[in-house]
């Protein structure tokens, strides 16, 4: 009997109070848009499915109403669990209005939780979390009031401290891939990362529930190698098909992205010479060769563009936590794939290896820190974004560079000629005397014995045991006025403060 449905007779299969895990990514990377929004369309019809748990491990959406967005309706749903809101940006005020129980979990222990739920263990133990606002003796990941359930408890083994995570029933799961054969097997040779799919399946189907997947087209048996097989059609109960399935809201298909063929990274992808550019070179100096290096959102993927111009991208191996390692990082709504990558694993897999200790060095975005070396990325005047996998490679990294602008609103600079120009001040301040929520704790990484180093586009910090040290500032900048007047707590300085390299404020490859 054939796997294959349409998209009303899969809406159908979601009941009233259901669990619900989606995977995917941010930017509508792996988003099974169509199949998401014919369960939106029976709700505003019907009024069901209504009352809904949510679990989604990487931030999905697309900002325009796709991914978790379908279900942001009143009484839609009940409660919502996901690493990652800000591409979900109606679930995002229903959070921040009450409406609904929120919480944050990390990526990783997301992605690892619910292989815990596939084997029917209890949870997952793990160290991840620890000091930041996930632990459950600080906030336990609750965004808002009505957010009272506890996720974990602290456990303790010997002198050591960990999280538990507790698992829970699931009674749905929904995935994208790029094929299905009459078996319902599938394949994902056409997108631009393999997701949790496999474990979320599993969970599932052992949780005596119904997976759906949606794909771009069907072919007959055999088509499909067994090693090209992401999910067993075992696992697969209903597949829609969706012909016009793009490989994201940015990128309608790419074979370069997809790891179909390599070739040149496109001349758009390049970065002009301005404070990201800056501030990416001045990260990529903290590297040394052979390093294992994994890059965050926004301005850390550019480490990799500076690298791959610089033709230096061979001198470390980057990674994604989205199962990515090789090539180039794919930037703006694209990023979490990446152009001629050596090779595309499960989240669930790339995370453990983060987790025990295999990532030499970690370049992540800060918002703010402080003067303990805190940062946050998660949480600003009620509104939560989350974390993504930013607690777990943070924690995890021997190494962490955390990478910002020295303040925000409004900065404009001009970089030439070896040195930095400040156009107009920001009106917002980053370096904070007391964050706004925990994302990484400055004291556990001294206990750990972590190396921190903050890099702005005109001063570089480091944490030491006495604080945070100011180590050097860009050429053109005044040290007082530019600097330490614009500090909301004032750094140690241990000798001269050194004057960041001019080469990385020029045109020229430096």
């Amino acid at each position: 009997m054939s796997k294959v449905m349409s998209v009303k007779e899969a809406a159908l299969w979601i009941q009233d109070g259901d669990s619900i895990w989606l995977s995917g990514g941010g930017g509508g990377i792996n988003d099974p848009d169509l199949l998401l929004g014919g369960i939106e369309e029976r709700f505003l019809k019907t009024g069901a499915p209504k009352g809904l748990t949510l679990y989604h491990s990487a931030g999905m959406g697309d900002k325009r109403g796709g991914g978790p967005d379908h279900f942001a309706h009143k009484g839609m749903v009940q409660k919502v669990v996901g690493s990652h809101w800000t591409w979900s940006v109606r679930m995002q005020q229903l959070a921040a209005n009450n409406e609904i129980e929120a919480y944050v979990l990390p990526q990783g222990v997301m992605t690892q939780l619910v292989r815990e739920i596939a084997a029917g263990r209890p949870g997952l133990i793990t160290k991840v979390g620890l000091r930041t606002f996930v632990d459950p003796r600080i906030e336990g990941g609750r965004l808002n009031e009505r957010s009272k359930e506890e996720l974990s408890f602290l456990f303790h083994h010997g002198v050591n401290d960990y999280i538990f995570y507790k698992t829970f029933p699931l009674n749905i799961a929904v995935f994208r891939g790029s094929v299905a054969d009459e078996d319902g097997n599938i394949s994902f040779e056409d997108e631009g990362l393999v997701t949790e799919a496999l474990s979320q399946a599993q969970a599932v189907k052992n949780c005596g529930g119904k997976v759906l997947c949606q794909v771009k087209r069907i072919v007959k048996n055999g088509e499909i190698k067994p090693y090209q097989v992401a999910v067993p059609g075992i696992l697969v109960d209903g597949i829609v098909v969706d012909p016009c399935q793009r490989m994201s809201m940015k990128t309608e298909s790419s074979e370069l992205l997809s790891g179909k063929r390599r070739g040149q990274v496109p001349e758009e992808e390049k970065m002009p010479l301005d404070f990201r550019k800056v501030i990416a070179r001045r990260a990529a100096m903290e590297l040394k060769k052979g390093n294992i290096v994994n890059l965050g959102f926004g301005v850390p993927a550019g480490v990799g563009k500076v690298l791959e111009e610089e033709g230096r991208s061979g001198d470390v191996n980057l990674s994604l936590e989205q199962g990515i390692i090789g090539g180039v990082p794919a930037t703006g709504s694209d990023f979490g794939i990446a152009y001629n990558a050596g090779a595309m694993v499960c989240e669930a897999n790339q995370f453990d290896w983060y987790d025990g200790g295999g990532l030499d060095v970690a370049v992540l975005s800060f918002a703010e820190f402080d003067r303990e070396g805190n940062v946050n990325v998660s949480k600003f005047n009620g509104v939560a974004n989350g974390v993504g996998g930013f607690i777990n490679i943070s924690q995890s990294a021997k190494k962490v560079v955390f990478v910002g602008s020295f303040t925000a609103k409004g900065l404009r600079q001009e970089c030439g000629n070896g040195k930095l120009k400040i156009l107009e001040e920001g009106k917002c301040k980053k370096l904070v005397s007391k964050v706004q929520q925990i994302s990484f704790s400055g004291a556990y990484a001294l206990e750990t014995g972590q190396e921190v180093v903050f890099v702005t586009e005109r001063a570089v910090f480091r944490l030491r045991e006495k604080g945070i040290e100011l180590m050097e500032i860009a050429p053109g900048v005044r040290l007082q006025e530019d600097v330490l007047d614009l500090m909301e707590f004032e750094p140690f300085v241990s000798g001269t403060v050194k004057e960041m390299d001019g080469g990385i404020f020029a045109e020229e490859a430096w």
